[in-house]
């Protein structure tokens, strides 16, 4: 496995340096404000140039206000983990850094200049849900495994956008100094903002809180009616799990998009699963303690051939009911469903419910979902 990672602080572990790139289960490296900082490992993605239109950082701390309504010609004041941002007129070269932020920006009409890798190397970085959003345009593509100040300063945004960066505090100022920043919102676990945040929040600093909030509606509405479509989900255990190398696996919690995905389609995650969360987006789990996904539905996301059928071929978890029933799906980490899952934005969020829910369905009757999965 390819895995571009980096010590980032004294509190990353053995495994958080060895998971998968396929997952944001990286950490921004503390470069404070050199031109090049590395990262990201796990713990905080499982990544004065310009016209300024916007007006920088203030500071004040507090959570993401998205409240009110906002045109592009009022100034909009948005606030996030590291304090406030102030945005004014019609920001026109966005850069995104955070991994999943390009698909509500393209969503709201505007085609950044800038987009972050993540995975699956996909043309623009952009997955087959945002094709239509995308156009004919042909933004530049940040490495994922580090933010490259010179690259951010030489393309002249006028906003630079970053909720699922995880950045830090010093990759804050250091991009505020090239042009106005805005990260992550307070108040949730890394890479934890919900998809509907998300979405109002880029929409308030786009000017466009109104359709933001219109897309957001939709989805919700989508959503409901897929609940109304399968009473069966409701209370029904669920859970989304990630394979890995040297018998450990890693089970999404509530605070996950995954988990979230799953909630809103009226699934629970298991309770021991959750409580090993805790304050984190995933739960850490040996071959060992794999009875702990033993749920009604299991949704694997497998990085390769080969952990595929070490998993299958484990006789623990073969004696899982999970198994001996029939409920397991199989996502390869490059189908877009596996992509569409693990973005769980705005744009991603109606594929995921057109082509994923029929296997959750087919798989809580007991018709074990093999992952075939869509082309990209």
């Amino acid at each position: 496995m390819n895995l571009p990672t980096v010590r980032a602080s004294s509190e990353s572990s053995a495994h958080e340096r060895n998971l998968p790139y396929s997952d944001p289960f990286r950490a921004e490296g503390r470069g404070g404000f050199s031109l090049s900082t590395t990262g990201p490992t796990r713990r905080e993605f499982l990544i004065g140039a310009g016209s300024f239109l916007l007006l920088g950082a203030a500071g004040c701390s507090g959570g993401g206000d998205v409240g009110g309504e906002t045109t592009s010609e009022q100034a909009r004041t948005i606030e996030h983990k590291y304090g406030s941002t102030e945005v004014r007129g019609t920001p026109e070269r966005v850069i995104t850094v955070g991994y999943t932020d390009q698909d509500p920006v393209l969503a709201l009409g505007v085609s950044p200049v800038g987009v972050r890798e993540w995975f699956g190397d996909r043309p623009s970085a952009t997955w087959r849900w945002a094709q239509d959003e995308l156009g004919g345009a042909e933004p530049e593509v940040l490495p994922s495994a580090e933010i490259n100040f010179e690259q951010v300063a030489g393309l002249e945004p006028d906003l630079i956008i970053g909720l699922s960066a995880v950045m830090t505090a010093e990759q804050y100022e250091t991009l505020s100094e090239i042009s106005p920043t805005i990260a992550q919102p307070d108040g949730y676990v890394d890479f934890g903002v919900p998809w509907q945040e998300q979405t109002r929040i880029i929409g308030r600093a786009l000017g466009e809180a109104a359709r933001a909030g219109e897309l957001v509606s939709g989805v919700e509405s989508r959503f409901d009616r897929a609940r109304e479509k399968h009473p069966e989900f409701e209370g029904a255990t669920a859970v989304v799990a990630l394979t890995g190398e040297g018998g450990n696996y890693y089970a999404y919690g509530p605070e996950d998009v995954r988990g979230r995905f799953l909630n809103s389609l009226g699934f629970d995650l298991p309770a021991e699963v959750s409580r090993l969360a805790g304050d984190d987006f995933f739960a850490t789990i040996s071959r060992e303690q794999l009875s702990l996904v033993d749920a009604d539905v299991l949704v694997w996301i497998v990085n390769s051939p080969a952990e595929r059928e070490a998993l299958e071929g484990d006789p623990i978890y073969r004696q899982l009911d999970v198994v001996k029933e029939g409920h397991d799906i199989f996502l390869d980490v490059n189908d877009p469903l596996a992509g569409a899952l693990s973005f769980s934005t705005v744009l991603s969020l109606p594929f995921l419910l057109d082509e994923l829910v029929p296997q959750l369905a087919a798989a809580v009757a007991g018709g074990s979902a093999t992952g075939a999965g869509t082309t990209s």
